[in-house]
């Protein structure tokens, strides 16, 4: 993969029963092909159960060099073993947030379909801004929908990487790739394939080799 192609961000599913069995799948999965990085996103469970599932996670991330990321929670990412935090517009601010973490942290920030919003993001110090959603998801209500084209703009106009995100599979990510993103950001996509988690990122890393405009 060339430093220009876009790169995949899985999500993990919204709640994980069965921790060993995912890991497992995730195994498959991040050694079907490059990963850039993960990130965990279970809302539903107490502290201490994420900090004990993204114990069981981290690991094999690491193994397979993939970054972690977790979801919301900046206070939680040294006892989860993450490199990181994905921040949405009613969490934590970027500039507490990037205080507590300090400087080596990637801080990426949910913008939905707002320009004006990513801008801030970026003059901030975020690491990489996310818009969506541009499919129909099952994973979560998206506030908003968003348009290629704010990827597009998004590309010609900042440096700063974007992530696309929402309903994103080996479907319909061409679209989004074109459009320029950055990475695009996947979770039922992957997890929910019926041919397999492997096969579904084997398929996208392949479309972002394809696909990815030329910088």
């Amino acid at each position: 993969m060339t430093d220009t192609d876009c790169q995949l961000y899985l999500i993990t599913p919204p709640q994980i029963d069965d921790i060993p069995a995912f890991c497992e799948a995730l195994k498959s999965a991040l050694t079907a092909a490059p990963v850039a990085c993960l990130q965990i996103r279970l809302k539903s469970l107490e502290d201490s159960a994420l900090i004990q599932a993204a114990a069981a996670i981290s690991p094999i991330c690491r193994d397979n060099g993939t970054a972690v990321i977790l979801n919301d929670r900046p206070d939680l990412v040294d006892k989860c073993g993450a490199d990181g935090v994905h921040i949405g517009q009613e969490d934590m601010d970027y500039f507490s947030s990037r205080e507590l973490l300090g400087e080596d942290a990637i801080i990426g920030v949910t913008c939905h379909n707002s320009k004006e919003l990513a801008f801030q993001a970026a003059n901030a110090g975020a690491n990489y801004v996310a818009f969506g959603a541009f499919f129909e998801t099952t994973t979560k209500d998206p506030k908003t929908r968003a348009e290629l084209e704010i990827l597009e703009w998004w590309t010609e106009t900042v440096e700063v990487p974007s992530v696309a995100i929402g309903g994103i599979n080996p479907g319909n990510a061409k679209a989004v790739i074109e459009a320029g993103a950055d990475f695009i950001a996947v979770s039922s996509g992957v997890w929910d394939h019926p041919d397999g988690p492997a096969h579904a990122v084997q398929s996208l890393h392949q479309l972002c080799s394809d696909y990815s405009p030329s910088q």
